[in-house]
């Protein structure tokens, strides 16, 4: 079952955020874009190495009105405790959600209940709180922040210009395709 298209769930979840510990709520994400990058647990191997190119391109996320959730089933306390340790977790300035019921990673389809996490998965919302892009991986297989940004401008400029289609490798300045109106829904 596809999740495009599905609103995220109300939640309520504590985070570490700019060397606090805060309270994020659905409400928080409204309004603007969002990426929840789900990923099994702190203070781990292929973890890092993806949060740390996510904070590099941080800012780049923030320039196209998208606000960057980093999630795992870890508590608030163990975020900051491997903030605290890590050269790679200290370049985060984006919010490290904590999961640890598990509530948001069963919202977004990516809780391995048997083992405890969340698989890595990577999800685009947009200012309505929808489900417009995702991708999950294994959890032994990392992903792109550089291809995460991308998808994220094609998800904006489809919704901006509702009658094209971004191809293959798209990437803004490129050009678009306008589909046969008499084929849309039809696909």
């Amino acid at each position: 079952m596809s999740l495009i298209g599905k609103e995220i769930g109300a939640f309520s979840t504590k985070a570490y955020h700019e060397d606090d510990f805060k309270t994020i709520v659905k409400n928080d994400v409204l309004g603007h874009w969002a990426v929840f990058f789900f990923y099994p647990a702190d203070f781990s191997f292929v973890c890092p190495t993806e949060l740390k190119e996510l904070a590099d391109r941080y800012e780049e996320f923030k320039e196209a009105d998208c606000e960057v959730y980093s999630v795992s089933c870890d508590t608030h306390f163990a975020h900051k405790a491997w903030h605290d340790a890590s050269e790679a977790i200290k370049a985060i300035r984006f919010p490290m959600l904590a999961d640890p019921s598990g509530k948001l990673a069963k919202d977004f389809g990516v809780m391995d209940e048997d083992k405890g996490f969340a698989e890595r998965g990577s999800f685009i919302v947009n200012p309505q709180g929808k489900i417009c892009a995702y991708e999950v991986s294994a959890a032994n297989v990392g992903r792109s922040a550089a291809e995460l940004l991308r998808k994220l401008q094609a998800c904006q400029f489809v919704a901006k210009y509702g009658d094209r289609v971004c191809p293959a490798a798209w990437t803004p300045g490129d050009d678009t395709l306008k589909p046969d109106p008499t084929l849309v829904g039809k696909l």
